[in-house]
């Protein structure tokens, strides 16, 4: 890749250090997981069957694991230093891997939301971290469960969508008039449920979340009902707190198009961000005040993660976008020929 493409301030000599996992779309339309350098530089391709979607760093060991996007039924296993698949994980039958995971600080497991259609359940699939193999799973406190993080006492939080699918009638949503999202606090163990919060608005599919370091819970949503009367798509959370909506002006608000494709807290703790794909465009506020700080113009847009004290932003026209801890572009590169799938994942500092 030219490294002439990289727009940089301060011209300062970045680390060819793994920081960034995306997966991408190559011109050949097969699919890869990419690993980056902190500058944006490709540092290794790995070929994946099918698209791929978000990643689970391993806390201790230069391993990540790699989802198909729903309805896919395979993780691969990547060794972070030569960018090699080194195992891969089948869901049972009847079950699909939703796109997301984590593995625990502990590094002993990892886990998967899942939707268990033949029996119209969602799940957590619980694995071995050492060897891979799976143990079990437990229900995930409701219907699609999308995204999960552990938190830092163990507990796990679970973005569950609300939404039943059945690979069979494609990716058509079979319970809009019933469903209920919702960001759920499971015990690990027995899977019982802690905690949960619902959005106001119960068409607003809560599917993605981020955790900051003192535990405050970013959550994005995408709405399934009426357009003109889309709500906030973004949302904080504190253990024992309501839901605390975060939403722009109104013009503004209506460029989100109702859908929110990632989220992610800026490196210093002090931003959220939410990506719109549909609406081009990415919207930061304040974590504190919850005011609307700035508007991102970036066509297809997506993915969102820290990077420094700032983020990092990706989209489906090649486009890596670096905002600085002040909301302003601080440099930009381009990766002609790849499309930058839905979600970057940060996999060093």
């Amino acid at each position: 890749m030219d490294g002439s493409l990289m727009q940089a301030a301060g011209g300062a000599e970045l680390s060819p250090a793994l920081a960034h996992l995306v997966a991408a779309r190559l011109p050949s339309g097969a699919f890869a997981l990419v690993g980056l350098a902190a500058d944006g530089a490709e540092l290794f391709r790995l070929p994946l069957p099918d698209r791929g979607h978000a990643a689970a760093v391993h806390p201790a060991r230069p391993e990540a694991v790699a989802f198909a996007r729903r309805p896919g039924t395979f993780g691969l296993v990547v060794d972070l230093v030569t960018g090699a698949g080194i195992a891969r994980l089948e869901t049972p039958e009847g079950v699909h891997f939703m796109g997301h995971g984590c593995i625990s600080a502990d590094g002993t497991r990892l886990y998967t939301p899942e939707n268990d259609y033949a029996r119209e359940r969602g799940i957590l699939g619980v694995w071995d971290a050492a060897d891979w193999r799976r143990l079990g799973e437990i229900p995930s406190g409701g219907l699609g469960p999308h995204d999960v993080i552990e938190m830092a006492d163990g507990v796990l939080a679970v973005a569950n969508g609300g939404i039943f699918t059945d690979p069979a009638m494609d990716r058509q949503k079979l319970n809009l008039p019933s469903m209920r999202p919702s960001l759920a606090y499971l015990d690990p163990r027995s899977g019982a449920v802690l905690e949960a919060v619902e959005p106001p608005a119960r068409q607003a599919s809560l599917r993605h979340i981020a955790m900051r370091a003192d535990g405050t819970i970013a959550a994005a949503m995408q709405w399934e009902g009426e357009a003109a009367r889309a709500p906030a798509i973004l949302a904080l959370h504190r253990r024992g707190e309501a839901l605390r909506l975060l939403e722009a002006p109104a013009e503004a608000q209506r460029r989100l198009k109702g859908y929110g494709g990632s989220v992610a807290f800026s490196g210093d703790g002090r931003m959220a961000a939410v990506t719109s794909p549909r609406g081009g465009v990415a919207h930061l506020f304040d974590v504190e005040t919850g005011a609307f700080l700035a508007e991102i113009d970036q066509p297809d847009v997506c993915g969102a993660a820290p990077a420094g004290a700032g983020l990092l932003l990706s989209d489906g026209m090649g486009w890596l976008r670096w905002i600085g801890p002040d909301g302003r572009e601080t440099a930009r590169r381009e990766t002609p020929g790849l499309a930058w799938d839905n979600h970057l994942v940060r996999a060093g500092a």
